[in-house]
């Protein structure tokens, strides 16, 4: 799909009420059940997991306003939960390198046979 037709569309759902773009949704998926010549990508976990959410709500008969309150609470925590595995990455991807040591190169540093031998009984001075 262009991206003209996906913005058209989405001004089209924008005018519409939350009960109205559910009935649309339903359609979409019914029209892809029957029609779709390749299967849609699949959702991240969390995605799932919104979705399984407002699937729930709309089987159990809650109103539109009611899912669109829980479903910008849980698209929020995705937000966090996205901002929180960025900042994961990145401090692994500053440290990882650090703790990384090369495999060809021997360890730096003196081998027992270079080391200075203190006496017995005493230590550093």
């Amino acid at each position: 799909m262009n991206e003209f037709l996906k913005k058209r569309i989405e001004r089209k759902l924008e005018t519409l009420a939350d009960e109205r773009v559910y009935q649309v949704l339903d359609y979409i998926e019914f029209l892809e059940s029957k029609y779709a010549a390749k299967t849609a990508g699949e959702p991240s976990p969390f995605q799932r997991l919104a979705e399984t959410v407002e699937d729930t709500l709309r089987a159990g008969r809650v109103s539109a306003s009611a899912i669109k309150g829980t479903m910008d609470v849980m698209s929020a925590a995705g937000r966090v939960m996205n901002g929180l595995a960025a900042a994961g990455k990145a401090v692994v991807d500053q440290v990882a390198p650090a703790i990384e040591a090369p495999k060809d190169e021997p360890a730096k540093g003196k081998g027992p046979e270079e080391r200075k031998q203190l006496p017995r009984g005493r230590g550093p001075a």
